[in-house]
């Protein structure tokens, strides 16, 4: 099953620069207001909408006593949104964002993290089928084990980006979300994270969170800001509903032989999302196929031949490159970038050592 009504790629959208933004993010004042008097107006503008979510007039009032419209919020969206790139605009190597992402503090975070909760993830491992040292790797990337999560009001976050009006397809529906966490039960204080809306050690999105979050310490609750089990319980089941299969590998590094036809191996499928991510793929063969025409693993073992995978070359010719699975699409669900997710796979495999 995919969770393609979900997927935090797509829900965030241009939410990905929330890695290459963190620190700005972390460090920018929670209140960077400007008056604006129609703010007023369109947070109370939405209490029918909420109203039809289920939220109380008790909440409604709760929630939203106090908003005032940021403008440090705004600015931020505008300055890291910035136009997209052109088809033509060149693709920058993978290696250096690689010796950022999979470097020594997070390899050993991830393997402290790991060793310390290591029956708990095992036990995640068998209900979602996904390696405990992907979910770990995930939650190093996303907010590094739970160390910088954002210290935005959620809310007022939310409620100022749907009000400016750029993206209130997106971010309304993400307001009104928050309304329904605390409905539920989500105690309004905890609703602190980036400016663009993600909170929670996996970063989700406040309906991200309503579809997908689960309890994976058994307290009832499914505190993604606070319970590392609970965080990671989610993360493992964002990926099993984006179609992880249990028992296969995200990819394999291998080297190219001489002579390799690429162009005979181009996919003819058209990408109907992230046309730059998913355009740099060949063809799906067997792992079987790939061997037989002489493509060598780096680490030397070759997962099970029927395995079907597709290559990348992200750094060109001549560089190290990827046979990726089906499970590494599930990567992509969770952020849709091929550095974010080859990232995410590699630094799993070094957790893993």
């Amino acid at each position: 099953m995919h969770a393609r009504g979900f997927r935090i790629g797509r829900l965030l959208g241009y939410a990905g620069v929330l890695l290459s933004a963190w620190t700005m993010a972390a460090s920018a004042p929670l209140h960077a207001q400007s008056s604006d008097s129609g703010f007023d107006a369109y947070v109370q503008s939405l209490w029918p909408k909420a109203q039809a979510r289920g939220v109380s007039r008790a909440t409604f009032d709760r929630v939203t006593s106090g908003l005032r419209y940021n403008a440090r919020v705004v600015a931020l969206d505008r300055d890291n949104l910035g136009a997209p790139p052109s088809a033509d605009t060149p693709i920058p190597n993978f290696a250096p964002y690689k010796a950022k992402h999979v470097d020594a503090s997070r390899i050993n975070g991830g393997r402290r993290v790991h060793d310390r909760l290591l029956p708990l993830l095992s036990r995640i491992e068998q209900r979602t089928g996904v390696p405990t040292s992907i979910m770990i790797a995930i939650f190093g990337h996303e907010t590094a084990y739970g160390a910088v999560t954002g210290n935005f009001d959620l809310p007022e976050a939310l409620a100022t980006l749907a009000y400016e009006g750029r993206r209130r397809s997106l971010f309304e529906p993400e307001f009104l979300a928050t309304l329904e966490m605390v409905q539920k039960g989500v105690p309004r204080e905890v609703l602190k994270g980036s400016w663009a809306g993600a909170f929670g050690y996996p970063q989700f999105l406040p309906s991200v969170y309503l579809q997908v979050a689960e309890d994976g310490d058994g307290d009832g609750v499914a505190r993604i800001w606070s319970s590392e089990a609970d965080a990671i319980e989610s993360i493992g089941a964002y990926l099993r509903r984006a179609g992880w299969r249990a028992g296969q590998p995200w990819g394999v590094a291998v080297q190219v032989p001489a002579g390799y036809n690429r162009t005979a191996m181009a996919s003819r499928l058209q990408p109907t999302r992230c046309p730059r991510v998913f355009a740099r793929y060949s063809r799906w063969r067997s792992m079987a196929e790939w061997r037989a025409d002489g493509f060598q693993p780096l680490n030397g073992r070759w997962p099970d031949g029927q395995v079907q995978a597709t290559l990348l070359e992200p750094d060109g010719p001549g560089k190290t490159a990827y046979l990726l699975t089906g499970n590494y699409r599930a990567i992509l669900d969770y952020n849709c970038s091929n550095f974010y997710a080859l990232s995410v796979g590699l630094l799993a495999d070094e957790i893993d050592r």
